[in-house]
């Protein structure tokens, strides 16, 4: 475990710049663990139901950014083998508030987990065995 903190002058660089003129942009990324269960993984193959997935992950989007009042929801999901230690699912949310911006980031992956048709699987370090 590690902690950084930087304190420099004048303006950080947003990841959005402009941020489509809100007061808080949270980017979550979805980095592949390298170990599951204890086990040393080497990447994560997801299958995604594609039509249906772009469906309900823009069903998603558009609810958050009516419950949450938010300016923008950005989504990015991989497909295919994605290896241990690379980003498979990115979020952007803009909104106006931090407070909005974080209960959204929340809300849109736990939604997401339990709705999409996207499922991962395993590719164990070592072996040619790879499970859900």
């Amino acid at each position: 475990m590690s902690a950084q903190v930087s304190i420099l002058d004048g303006p950080l660089a947003a990841s959005s710049p402009g941020a489509y003129g809100g007061g808080a942009v949270i980017c979550f990324e979805g980095v592949v663990r390298p170990t599951e269960d204890g086990r040393p993984v080497e990447a994560l193959d997801y299958e995604v139901y594609e039509p249906m997935a772009q469906h309900t992950l823009e069903q998603l989007a558009g609810q958050a950014v009516s419950r949450f009042g938010l300016l923008v929801v950005e989504v990015e999901h991989s497909r295919g083998r994605v290896p241990a230690g690379a980003c498979s699912f990115r979020l952007r949310v803009t909104s106006s508030h931090r407070a909005a911006a974080l209960e959204a980031t929340a809300w849109f992956i736990d939604r997401m987990k339990q709705e999409a048709p996207i499922w991962k699987h395993a590719v164990w370090a070592g072996t040619t065995e790879v499970t859900p």
